[in-house]
């Protein structure tokens, strides 16, 4: 017996693909006789990779980054392989083979995966260089090695540290770079992420690796007003209750109203991404009407003052605010948070 479609959904998040694609042309605009990449690692900073890359692909982008070897199948369903690199690289005789086996390009951060890729074969490989991050990425005094010498590098890297921020280390790793680049081989450079692309073309190279900012985030204030916003969460009203005062909302009782609240219990919480760092100043939307959150947020559920919008009803769908920057600064997470812990249970169209 196949089982019956699913009822409708009480999350969803609406993708605004042209913003999305308008992100992808701005970055690639700013990053001058360069290129424009994307980082769509952790399932394309949780917006989705079936949601993103078919868009990006048709906005022109044709290079493709993820974070672990697991992220390569999905992307494989919307880009050859001869597009995507995987930035941890191989750690593994196993990681080489698929590599090999797939066209997918290994991200090469160290002499041991340097060692594994030449003995599956080599080919064509990224590396990364580290010039002041100290995570991923090949020491600059190990770059006399021999066998540096015998890797056939499609794209010469390394990652900013500070991009975000007006700091010295910004143009210490620039310089570094720069003269690593000029004794290494490679049919290109690339050092750039989001915030290093508003740094300027000096940081551009040939290659731009945005990621945030694809998505509608604002990692520096250069990108204020030409980065629009991509996701749009929402989530249904499951309950309305009359409070009243002295009674209390949710776990610990956080919340005991002074007055007479309509209240909505509304299918949103931390297993969807909604943290409790949203407990006391979280609010969802109403159209122009405010609802607060009350209480401490649960796994699956917050509460919400929906007295400002007298005709909701159970049922009815509320927006999120989640304009990056501003949500970023209520919330005290990161950008890159808000984005990446959203949850599988969202239902995108």
């Amino acid at each position: 017996m196949n089982p019956p479609d699913l009822p409708p959904p009480t999350l969803r998040l609406r993708i605004d693909a042209q913003a999305l694609a308008s992100n992808w042309r701005a970055l690639d605009r700013l990053s001058g006789s360069g290129e424009a990449g994307a980082a769509v690692k952790a399932n394309a900073y949780g917006i989705g990779v079936a949601n993103v890359v078919p868009v990006l692909r048709e906005a022109g982008a044709r290079r493709f980054f993820v974070a672990h070897w697991s992220e390569v199948p999905a992307l494989l369903d919307h880009a050859p392989a001869s597009e995507i690199a995987v930035l941890h690289g191989p750690i593994s005789p196993e990681d080489a083979a698929f590599a090999k086996a797939t066209g997918v390009k290994p991200v090469l951060n160290s002499l041991h995966q340097v060692r594994l890729w030449l003995t599956a074969g080599g080919g064509l490989c990224d590396l990364m260089i580290d010039t002041g991050i100290n995570r991923l990425g090949l020491p600059v005094a190990e770059l006399g090695d021999g066998d540096i010498a015998r890797l056939e590098i499609d794209t010469l890297m390394s990652h900013l540290a500070s991009a975000d921020e007006n700091a010295a280390q910004n143009r210490q790793q620039l310089d570094l770079f720069a003269s690593v680049a000029r004794e290494i081989p490679a049919r290109r450079r690339s050092l750039a992420n989001s915030a290093g692309i508003a740094l300027g073309l000096d940081y551009a190279f040939d290659l731009t690796r945005p990621g945030v900012a694809l998505y509608g985030g604002i990692p520096r204030s250069e990108l204020s007003g030409t980065i629009a916003q991509v996701a749009f969460p929402q989530a249904a009203v499951l309950q309305l209750r009359n409070l009243l005062p002295g009674d209390s909302v949710g776990y610990n009782a956080l919340f005991t109203a002074d007055e007479p609240i309509r209240a909505a219990t509304v299918s949103l919480g931390y297993a969807d991404g909604y943290l409790r760092a949203w407990t006391g100043r979280g609010e969802l939307r109403r159209g122009d009407a405010v609802l607060p959150v009350l209480g401490r947020v649960s796994m699956d559920m917050i509460v919400v003052d929906a007295s400002a919008a007298p005709d909701l009803r159970e049922g009815d769908w509320l927006d999120l605010p989640y304009s990056l920057p501003e949500a970023a600064a209520s919330s005290g997470l990161s950008q890159y948070e808000l984005l990446t812990l959203l949850g599988r249970r969202f239902h995108t169209d």
